[in-house]
């Protein structure tokens, strides 16, 4: 079926908008903003060789959890998910289930991602699949649908990759030494040596650590001395963001001479048998050590707090990790981020910072702490980010919205991301700057707001745009 015969609303230009003040805030003020996409998982790597996709489903299906998740729902079989099957196989199963993801946010990302940039304007379904297919495939062997094409196209201009401190940031040396359109920026993402719990992938990691910096970690000072060498080589290589994905703030951030001791004791063995007895503050203090590095280099933090992650134990170990199987964890947040965040406060340390809330039952504790750690000299130093994984659709995007309203500053906030492995995952942006018209639009129109277009526009825009060019201080 095709979308312009149907007469529908549904992906017209006024998809969302609901009254005339919507669609003037969303055509008149964010339509045509460009995009700082400060926190998504593209790989530097295929911007710097400006990769082009053998096919629709290399760019569109791989590597997406949200596809995969829905898959299963429906009794699709592995092997057209993440197996051996042809990439025609697996879209042709995509395909197949598009009809039957409706109410779920990816049927909307679906045609969204489509429309834009590939202009189809037909529904995705069995009956469509193979000519959407080909239509695609055909447009990806094209210049203009490589990677830095792509980006180009949808008018970003930073992205904010997320990298592990072994990586050489090979791909972000060639971007920098070269004239683009965006800034392609490492983030600092140290989540495998703060998880000690897992002694063999820690120790793992600590050999790659060594390897990778040349240095001996002996004992925490070396060990603290190794990360700050990586943090240096990032901030010498354009890094100006740290990110961590933890279930939640660690509660202790001391460590005792004895702890010291039984580090070095452990690190010297390296018994993967042999567990260390206070992960939990271990963690907070190689944490709050790093967050003090950061602050010397005027970085700026972000905390995903709130995923219980790798739930069926069964794929994880034929699959491994980040394949779909994570989910909304209902762990304490309030104390331990009140904890963590004033003791950078005691001494002058914290740095700007966004907390990204998965559990939506807690997005009042996260607004109320944001609140409490502003010290009048940036506007919104402290954002409690946008609604994140499970939470990114129009019902989350909307909950996070009313919350910071209602409890914060939705003016200081600095918008959305995408937090995505694809390169099609920029019609995000544009879903949300819909919401967050619309939004705006229906209180407009009830009275609840004035009903000034150029004042409202304004704070639209910020929100969009401006305020995230602010908070990064970044320049083409």
């Amino acid at each position: 079926m095709n979308l312009e015969k149907t007469g529908s609303t549904f992906l017209n230009p006024d998809f969302l908008l609901y009254t005339n003040q919507a669609k003037n805030l969303y055509h008149r003020y964010a339509a045509d903003l460009p995009i700082i996409d400060y926190h998504n998982h593209l790989p530097a790597d295929e911007i710097a060789s400006n990769k082009k996709f053998h096919s629709l489903t290399e760019i569109w299906l791989k590597g997406d959890h949200y596809k995969w998740r829905a898959m299963r729902a429906f009794g699709i079989s592995e092997q057209f998910i993440t197996g051996v099957a042809s990439d025609e196989e697996k879209f042709f199963q995509w395909a197949n289930m598009v009809p039957y993801t409706i109410r779920n946010p990816l049927f909307h990302w679906t045609q969204m991602e489509l429309l834009n940039p590939f202009e189809v304007k037909k529904y995705l379904n069995k009956d469509s699949a193979r000519e959407i297919y080909t239509h695609c495939n055909d447009l990806l062997q094209q210049d203009r649908f490589s990677t830095r094409s792509l980006l180009t196209h949808f008018k970003v201009q930073m992205v904010g990759t997320t990298d592990d401190p072994c990586d050489d940031l090979a791909g972000h040396r060639q971007l920098a030494s070269e004239e683009n359109r965006f800034k392609v920026f490492p983030t600092f993402r140290p989540d495998k040596i703060l998880n000690i719990s897992d002694t063999e992938a820690w120790f793992s990691y600590l050999n790659r650590l060594e390897k990778v910096s040349g240095k001996t970690i002996s004992d925490i000072s070396g060990l603290l001395s190794t990360l700050e060498s990586r943090v240096e080589y990032f901030h010498q290589n354009g890094c100006q963001i740290a990110d961590h994905g933890l279930s939640n703030m660690p509660g202790h951030t001391d460590f005792s001479i004895q702890l010291e001791l039984e580090f070095t004791d452990f690190v010297t063995n390296r018994a993967v048998s042999k567990k260390f007895s206070s992960p939990d503050q271990f963690t907070g203090y190689i944490l709050m050590e790093l967050c003090r590095m950061y602050h010397t280099k005027g970085w700026v933090q972000q905390f995903h707090l709130g995923a219980i992650r790798n739930n069926n134990s069964k794929m994880y170990n034929v699959i491994g990790a980040d394949a779909g199987f994570d989910s909304i964890g209902d762990f304490k947040q309030a104390q331990n981020l009140s904890y963590f965040l004033g003791k950078l406060t005691e001494t002058d340390q914290l740095g700007k910072t966004i907390l990204y809330n998965l559990n939506p039952s807690d997005n009042e504790v996260f607004t109320a702490m944001a609140g409490n750690f502003n010290d009048g000299q940036i506007a919104g130093k402290i954002q409690y980010g946008s609604g994140w994984w499970f939470l990114d659709q129009k019902d989350g995007i909307e909950k996070q919205l009313n919350t910071l309203s209602n409890l914060g500053l939705i003016s200081t906030f600095i918008g959305m991301i995408t937090d995505s492995r694809s390169f099609l995952s920029y019609s995000r942006h544009e879903y949300f700057r819909r919401i967050l018209c619309n939004l705006f639009g229906n209180e407009m129109k009830k009275g609840e707001l004035p009903d000034d277009e150029k004042w409202i526009g304004k704070i639209i825009r910020d929100i969009c745009y401006y305020n995230a060019e602010r908070y990064f201080n970044f320049t083409l």
